[in-house]
Formats: C-alpha cells, structure tokens, sequence
C-alpha cells in the first residue's frame, strides 16, 4: 500500500525521525513549494537534555516533551506519520515502514530523504548487560528509572537485612559524560535534600552513588579546569568518582568494577551510544557506532537526494567527527532545509556543512554548573543561570518553558521534587492491597 498526498504533482520530501534534526528541518521546510513527511515511531518531540530531570523527579515527562502534530500543526503543505520504519529501498524511492501492533506494510514515496533517526544505547559488545543497567533516552526509560530508584529507598525502608539495605541504597552510574555527571549530582541531592526527611527506618544521606568511568577524567568534551571543578563538586555532594576503572560484568545483584565487587540494586547505563539501524537500511558505509558515512553535504555519496543527519550520521570536521549532541542536530537541520529549499527552487547549492560550536553545558547539583561559550569557561552559580536559560529557551511551546521555570523555581527554594509517583503495572485500586 502506497501513502500518498493529493498534491502529487509537488516534490515529495520525507523526513526519519522527530528529534532535534528532524524536527529543525521539517519546521524550516514550512514555505517549501513540497509536500513534508515527518514519519517517527512516537508522537512527540522529546527534549532529552533533560531527561535526567524526569528520572530523578524533578520533572513531569509532559514538561520536556510536546506532540509532533501540534508543534507541526500550522505547517500546510506537512504530514506527520507515527509508523515503525523496517526499511529504506532506494532502488524504488521509498520507504517501508508500519503502524504499531500491525504487520501490514506501507510504502511512502520520497524525491528526497532525510534521515535523522538518533541513536540508541550502546554496552560496547555486552548486550546481555542492558536488562540490569538501562540507559536513558526515552520518556519510558525515565519514567522506569524514577520507579526504579524511588522504589529502591521504599524497599529498604521495609528490609531488615542490613547488607541488602545496602545495596538497595546503592547507585551505580556508568559513564561520566553530561548525562552521567548530571544524573549522579541529581540522584545524590535526591537522597540528601528530597527525602532526607520522609523515611523513619532508614537515613536517605546514607545512600551511595558511585560514578565510574573508564577514562582518565569525566567529561571529556570540557577543558580540563573544568571537568576538574565539576568532580570536586561531584564530590562535595556525596558521589564517589572512580576514573580509569573499566567495569567488567553487570548483573541483577551489581558491579564488578575492575576486580571489585559493588552490590547495588540500581545500575544505570550512561556511557555510549551506538546509531540506529539506519546503516542496514541504507546499505551505506558505517563507523565503529553504526553512524552512517556522509560528505560534506551531509548526504550519501553518489545520492544527492538522500541526506543523514544528527546522530545517526558521522560528520567529520577539522580531522574529528562531530559529537552527538543537540546543537550540532539542530545546524544540520537547518543546514538541510536550506539546501533543499534552494534546490526545490532550482537554484544551485554548493556550500558544504560547516558546524559553529557555541560552546557546552552541564550542570552539576542544586544552583551549579559548568560551561564552555565561545571559548569563555565558566562555572559555578553564574554558569547555572546560562544553563538554565538556554534549556527553558530551547524548550518547546511556551506552556511548557512557563511549567518548568516554576517547578525549578520551586525546587530551588524548597529542594522539594514535584513529580515523585510510583507508578506500578498491575497495581490494584485498594489500598494496601
């Protein structure tokens, strides 16, 4: 079955994927003279900066996410599918993808394409490791991390065992990029501020959260003074930071972090990622992450109307492929749209992709952070502003940038955590049953 437009007899551009690429390029192609496709597996465009947010508490899934349909709503000449893609034949121009809970097929028609289907969490060759330490990069993956952790201090708050009280009170994060660095300083304000004083059998502040890392230093993308001023504050909070210490098993009962053993009942996976299958549909050349081998154009060679972008593709600038981070998605897809719309306009384009790096961003605890702008390094209180203002800036609609500067707002005068539900499959409706 073929989806097609009424409009047929304009180009036809398909976009992969509703994150910060896709979603730029879709919203910049808004007065293109085509018809747009965005096809994504969710409804929503997901600001995962903030993921980690959901996780600990912090926030609602509602606040960092917003429906595709509605932030694409005044877009005339553009559709939104919400369809699993199983394959790109570029032989035809199409793509295969299907509904939910369905095993019919469909095929959409493309001219042109452009895939920005993101990536996804990576073990490094030990898959099996994924059952007992999930990643983050979904609203399910953080909605499942807040219930496991904020489950783990009500389990032992019922547990007379001492040494299982201990595990159950241990966090394991691995990896110390952003995400590690900011879940780390979250989870340890969670147990020392939050519920500090909600539990009568057990003293949260005695948790442990331990951040590994197999390199020689967190947060490799900062400068060195850095990096080095966010573990020292890291440190302050609570978290024990172990650098150059490769983990070499994970299963249900914890770690085993170079020889030691660490017994925890919450691991949680924040260090590599790997793209998405995109790779195999479009039987391209891939780096050692899957991510798709693009020129400077960002598209395939020899396939001037297929283009790869953000995580899912490998872009190399000034000898170094580029990070997988949301400003250089958002440039690609804007860069992307830009093309397209002087080539729809039969004007020719020639200029390569050039990345602007405008700096980095992390925070790390209550009212600190570090960042790295235009060759600026700051940190502390002053950084922590910069980065809030630019994550509730890039927070889509303006319901949601109004909620979250109120529930921060809030957390920061009272360190309280608005969103802390358990939510259970399978719970009954009486209480204590």
């Amino acid at each position: 079955m073929n989806i097609q437009s009424s409009q047929k007899e304009m180009p036809h551009v398909v976009i992969i994927g509703g994150g910060f690429a896709g979603l730029r390029a879709a919203k910049d192609l808004r007065k293109a003279q085509a018809r747009v496709t965005l096809i994504d597996r969710s409804n929503h465009h997901l600001f995962q900066p903030l993921l980690y947010q959901v996780a600990t508490a912090g926030l609602s899934p509602a606040n960092i996410a917003s429906p595709i349909r509605h932030v694409l709503g005044t877009q005339k000449n553009t559709e939104v599918l919400m369809a699993h893609v199983r394959d790109i034949d570029l032989d035809k121009k199409e793509v295969i993808v299907r509904e939910r809970q369905k095993t019919e097929e469909h095929r959409v028609p493309f001219d042109y394409l452009i895939v920005a289907t993101g990536a996804r969490h990576g073990y490094f060759g030990h898959d099996d490791w994924a059952k007992n330490a999930p990643g983050l990069k979904s609203i399910v993956d953080a909605t499942n991390l807040r219930r496991k952790i904020l489950l783990a201090f009500e389990s032992a708050e019922l547990e007379d065992d001492l040494e299982v009280r201990k595990a159950l009170l241990t966090f394991v994060l691995i990896g110390a990029g952003p995400t590690g660095v900011e879940m780390a300083g979250a989870i340890s304000e969670l147990a020392h501020k939050a519920l500090a004083e909600d539990f009568r059998r057990i003293d949260p502040t005695h948790a442990r959260v331990i951040l590994v890392e197999a390199l020689p230093r967190i947060l490799p993308q900062f400068p060195d003074i850095l990096a080095s001023k966010a573990q020292k504050k890291l440190e302050k909070l609570g978290v024990e930071v172990r650098l150059e210490k490769p983990v070499d098993c994970v299963d249900e009962e914890g770690v085993t972090i170079q020889g030691e053993r660490v017994h925890s009942k919450t691991v949680i996976w924040t260090a590599g990622v790997v793209a998405s299958k995109a790779g195999e549909w479009l039987k391209a050349e891939t780096d050692r992450a899957g991510r798709v081998k693009v020129n400077g154009f960002l598209t395939l060679p020899n396939r001037d109307d297929v283009f790869v972008i953000g995580d899912t593709a490998c872009v190399v600038q000034d000898g170094k492929p580029l990070p997988g981070v949301a400003p250089v998605a958002m440039q690609q897809g804007c860069y992307v749209a830009k093309a397209l719309l002087h080539r729809l306009g039969g004007q020719p384009w020639t200029e390569p992709f050039k990345y602007r790096d405008k700096g980095s961003l992390a925070t790390v605890g209550h009212h600190y952070a570090i960042a790295r702008i235009e060759g600026l390094n700051m940190r502390g209180y002053i950084a922590w502003w910069v980065w809030l203002i630019v994550h509730i800036y890039y927070l889509i609609g303006f319901r949601n940038r109004l909620m979250v500067l109120f529930q921060w707002a809030w957390a920061y005068m009272t360190f309280q955590r608005g969103a802390r539900l358990i939510t259970l499959e399978g719970d009954a409706s009486h209480p204590g049953s």
